[in-house]
């Protein structure tokens, strides 16, 4: 999923206002289990009882442009989440026949990785498994370090430029001046949404803070994207944290994120954008 155009480059105040109004009126419709969207009132009421100002929003008696894209974000949010990304998100039946087909189909030569399970539980690494296949099917023999071991850096006429301050799980072609790297965050056996699930995100946003300072300040450009999956642990215990991504997305910390399913619609065309991008660097 791209971000929608019309909600990027807004001002760091604009994602202060969305967040604090989420976290105050909740993300989630508990009853419906669905995401929620705020109208100028709602916003407005929200920021009263915080002791906020509301005249950013609403000024003599009339919404202004804040108010006016805050209510249209907060409902592109629940949108796509609500009908798009719900219905991507796969259970562990769902990601292993798919896996299996692509497997069966692609033969791959790739590493696919196990997860981190014991016992009945561990088994392949479904999403990677797909995400890795597809890009080595997709690629026509370009490198691409699946598992990067050591932190990613961008250097210039061979000197380092800026480290990341983590590993990521995939850079392409590969750690050192990637044109892409990706976090894979797939949780089919967790039964509850716990503090590792949740660490997933922000380290998403610390990666994306480190990106944005390197695009701004050096017109270095890395694209960066997260791809997640199980229905269970993101939309039954998580959804609060989809939104989160969402934003993140909107924000400029993600150039995409992959819900589930769309790694298998998306990853061909992005695979092939990485490949025109990394020839164009070569030369």
């Amino acid at each position: 999923m791209k971000p929608k155009a019309e909600f990027l480059k807004q001002p760091k105040s604009f994602w202060a206002n969305v967040r604090t109004i989420s976290q105050h009126a909740g993300y989630t419709d508990r009853k419906t289990r669905t995401i929620k969207t705020f109208s100028i009132d709602g916003i407005k009421i929200a920021l009263e009882q915080l002791g906020l100002q509301t005249s950013h929003v609403i000024d003599d008696g009339r919404t202004t442009n804040t108010g006016k894209m805050l209510v249209g974000y907060f409902q592109h949010r629940a949108d796509v989440l609500n009908n798009f990304v719900e219905p991507r998100l796969m259970n562990v039946t769902r990601a292993k026949r798919e896996f299996g087909k692509l497997r069966s189909t692609l033969r791959p030569q790739c590493p696919i990785p196990m997860n981190k399970q014991k016992g009945t539980k561990k088994t392949y690494a479904y999403l990677t498994g797909i995400i890795n296949m597809l890009i080595e099917a997709t690629a026509g023999g370009s490198p691409c370090d699946y598992d990067p071991r050591e932190l990613t850096t961008i250097t210039r006429s061979g000197i380092p430029l800026r480290t990341l301050a983590r590993r990521v799980d995939g850079a392409f072609p590969a750690a050192v001046n990637p044109v892409a790297v990706w976090e894979i965050k797939e949780y089919y056996y967790t039964t509850t949404f716990g503090s590792r699930v949740a660490d997933g995100v922000y380290e998403s946003l610390l990666d994306g803070m480190e990106l944005e300072e390197l695009r701004e300040h050096e017109q270095f450009h890395v694209k960066h994207y997260l791809m997640i999956d199980s229905h269970f642990t993101w939309w039954k215990c998580g959804r609060s944290y989809l939104c989160r991504v969402i934003d993140l997305l909107h924000m400029g910390y993600l150039d995409e994120a992959l819900f589930g399913y769309e790694v298998v619609e998306r990853m061909p065309s992005l695979v092939r954008e990485w490949v025109s991008l990394a020839s164009e660097r070569r030369t």
